[in-house]
Formats: structure tokens, C-alpha cells, sequence
């Protein structure tokens, strides 16, 4: 990677993008071809990733830019709907590369498996039974999976809960395992069904549920960023952000939607790498739930010592590069290019780094002119199309909608028949 920051970036056109992109991320023109929507997934390819293929659905491929992640520039690629995340990110991503970019850490890439134990004479016991027979059983599971042993992972432990419900003392046995750059769900399952009935054997009940848990917090990715005061606008909005993220962290009604902020960018990365959109926001939101049981943000924000903020995130973060839609989607394969991360661990430390970057921007936006100024001029954008603009006419529908600060079909229709030089308005979604 030359470099993150693409100065006037946006006002290329989309081919001029993509060369920019294949050029800083030394990839050829070939290479991205696959993001036109003629040579993306095809409906072969779809046939054989689900059931009961009818079409294929496209989203806008996006690529953020100016991140700086642990003094490395990269290039961020993000699938969504929504307008202003991908702008949001970029530029959070500019302030912070005054104070040296964004700082990331992961723990091992371990997830975990639970086998469930019914019926049980003596819980207490049973689970004992089970840790006194831990290397059988790690050496049964590690047995269905030789190729990643061979790679450094496989089953790492062997822990045993108990669970009391309504319905009686579960004994829960969970297989942790080193899945190394996969997402892992496959590999773990594996391991479960294989020595769920001796598990149940030897802790004398019936076993049922054999499959990993989403609540993934043994696989954890931390980002850390430092916002220069000055480029934010200075000591105020510090110290209103500072309050907007206290507010998150003890309303479970503003946290909700203050983890949506951070969600909106790393569900875009995790959708344009092929990876489980659904894995992940389950991890997260489990763990955004304290030990006192209480909803609150994922993140945390603060002033340092030199009036500058600091702003922190860490949740589970079970994404992979080999497998599933990542290895199978040649536009993931694609995205996977441009961010070149050399294993799974770092993918991780970059959607987390995209989170942060998204959560200042909402947060920012919030302690400043408010969310809409900023997102409604993008919104403004679909919009003027929905109401039939077309070229030139777009820009100029969508001007005057932030100038009447009416973002609105009926007033688009209205302003795009005033520009035709008729009295009447357009009917929406025709051009």
C-alpha cells in the first residue's frame, strides 16, 4: 500500500476509483474487474452457495480511505446501503492520522463449542468426570480435523460449566479451539458431534446440543485511536463527546444505538469479506452486556492529559480468509486483495478499527451540527434518483433539497419539475 490517503478521492469517477484502488494496493485492472456488476457473482456460483438460488442482489462496494493502522496505510473495502458510512469512516480515519492513525492488538483466534449434558445424577460430579478425562476427549476432537493441526490449531482446552434453568442443572462442556484463519464454525461443530456421546458417557446423562457459541469472547480485537482536539473543533466537542459516550455507557436505550454507529462500519467490511455478518453482530451485542447484566457501549471515550481524545473498542471479532463466501465470492475475494491481511488476526484488528472510526463519526456529527446535516445531504442523493433525476440533474436536485433542508420525495419531484421547466412534478422512480 502507497498510501491511504487519496486526496479528491471521491470526485473521481467510478473507474478512475477503481484504478486508484488497484494502483495503491499494487493490484492490476483485472484484478477489480469483478466489481463491475456484469462480472461479479454469477448465478452458477450463487446456485452452489445456497439453496433455492432465484437471482443474485448487488449492494454499492465502497472503499474508505486515509485509515493508518499500526503505522501501515490501508485501503478499507465496505459493502452497505447506507449513505455517509463509508464518507464517515474516511474521514474519522483523517483526523485521527494527525496523532499516528489507529492502534490495534487480538487475542489467539479460539472458539469455542458447547455439548450440552442432560439428566445427570450428580452435576458436580459429572463435571469432574469430564476434566479428569480432558486429554481423551481433546484427542478425539483434534482427531477430525488433522489439516488444521497441522497449521498450529486444534482443540487448545477443555472447560465445563454448569447451568442452572428452569428445567433442571445442565452440564455444558465446551471444546476451546485455535481455529487459526478460518471463522471456524464448521471446525468446531465437527469436534462436537464427534465426542458428544462420550462425553455424555462419562458424565452419565444425555447429551443434546452439540455446536459452537456466537458469544465468541475468547477471540477479541482491540482498536485505539487518539483524535486531535483541534481537528475535531476543538476542546468543546471533546469534552461533548466525552459526554455523549458516558451517556452510552449507562442507557441501555442510547447504547443501542450508539453500538448501530459502530456496527454500521464493521457489518461493511465483514459483508465485503465474505464473512458472517450475522456471527458477528451476535458476538458483539453479547458482548456489550456487563457483568451486572446491563446493556451499555461497546466503546469508550475519554479526554487524555493533553486535552486530545482517546477512544477505545474491543469485542469478538470470529471472522476468517479461508472458507465459506471469503474463498467462494469473487468480489470477496476481491475485497480480501485490496486489504491484503496477512491472516485473520489482522482482518479482525481492521474491522475493529473501522468500528472506532464510525463511532467517532456518529459521535461527532452528534456534538456538533446533528446526525442530519451531514447524512441527509447524502441521503439526498437517492433521494433526487428516486424521484427520475438523471446526470446532471441529480447534483442539482439534490442542492436545492439541503438548501431547502426538505429531503423529501415530494419536494424532489417538485424541484426536479421545476428544473424540466414544467409545473408538474415527475412521478418518483422514473427518469
Amino acid at each position: 500500500m502507497t498510501s491511504s490517503r487519496l486526496s479528491g478521492f471521491r470526485d473521481l469517477d467510478v473507474e478512475g476509483r477503481r484504478a486508484t484502488v488497484a494502483e495503491q494496493a499494487g493490484l492490476g485492472a483485472a484484478d477489480l474487474g469483478v466489481l463491475d456488476p456484469t462480472r461479479g457473482l454469477t448465478l452458477d456460483q450463487a446456485d452452489h452457495m445456497i439453496e433455492n438460488v432465484v437471482g443474485v442482489m448487488g449492494l454499492p462496494f465502497g472503499v474508505a480511505t486515509n485509515f493508518t493502522i499500526n503505522g501501515e496505510d490501508v485501503l478499507v473495502p465496505m459493502v452497505t446501503e447506507e449513505p455517509s458510512v463509508v464518507a464517515a469512516a474516511s474521514n474519522s480515519a483523517r483526523i485521527a492520522r494527525v496523532r499516528g492513525g489507529f492502534f490495534t492488538s487480538s487475542t489467539a483466534p479460539l472458539m469455542q463449542a458447547q455439548i450440552q449434558i442432560l439428566g445427570c445424577a450428580d452435576p458436580a460430579g459429572a463435571r469432574v468426570r469430564l476434566l479428569e478425562a480432558r486429554e481423551e476427549l481433546i484427542e478425539a476432537a483434534n482427531a477430525q480435523d488433522p489439516a488444521l493441526i497441522s497449521f498450529g490449531g486444534g482443540v487448545h482446552d477443555l472447560v465445563v460449566r454448569l447451568v442452572e434453568s428452569r428445567a433442571g442443572t445442565y452440564v455444558v462442556a465446551h471444546l476451546v479451539v485455535d481455529v487459526r484463519d478460518a471463522m471456524g464454525a464448521n471446525a468446531v461443530n465437527t469436534m462436537a458431534e464427534a465426542v458428544a456421546e462420550r462425553a455424555g458417557r462419562i458424565a452419565g446423562g444425555r447429551t443434546l446440543l452439540r455446536i459452537l457459541t456466537n458469544k465468541a469472547d475468547m477471540r477479541l480485537a482491540r482498536a485505539r485511536a487518539v483524535f486531535d482536539s483541534e481537528a475535531l473543533g476543538g476542546p468543546e466537542v471533546v469534552e461533548n463527546i466525552v459526554h455523549a459516550s458516558a451517556l452510552a455507557e449507562s442507557d441501555p436505550y442510547r447504547a443501542a444505538t450508539h453500538n448501530k454507529g459502530i456496527m454500521n462500519g464493521i457489518t461493511a467490511v465483514v459483508l465485503a469479506t465474505g464473512n458472517d455478518t450475522r456471527a458477528v453482530e451476535a458476538g458483539a451485542h453479547s458482548h456489550a452486556v456487563d457483568e451486572r447484566g446491563r446493556y451499555a457501549a461497546l466503546s469508550h471515550f475519554e479526554k487524555d492529559a493533553d486535552g486530545h481524545l482517546t477512544g477505545v473498542l474491543e469485542l469478538p471479532m470470529p471472522v476468517g480468509l479461508v472458507g465459506g463466501a471469503t474463498k467462494v465470492h469473487p468480489v470477496a475475494r476481491a475485497a480480501v486483495r485490496i486489504l491484503a491481511p496477512p491472516d485473520a488476526r489482522r482482518l479482525a484488528e481492521v474491522v475493529v478499527a473501522t468500528g472506532l472510526a464510525q463511532n467517532l463519526a456518529a459521535l461527532r456529527a452528534l456534538a456538533t451540527e446533528g446526525i442530519q446535516r451531514g447524512h441527509m445531504s447524502l441521503h439526498a442523493r437517492n433521494v433526487a434518483v428516486s424521484a427520475g433525476a438523471t446526470g446532471d440533474e441529480i447534483e442539482k436536485v439534490v442542492a436545492r433539497l439541503v438548501q431547502d433542508r426538505a429531503v423529501r420525495a415530494d419536494h424532489a419531484e417538485t424541484v426536479l419539475a421545476e428544473l424540466r421547466g414544467s409545473s408538474t412534478p415527475t412521478s418518483g422512480g422514473t427518469a
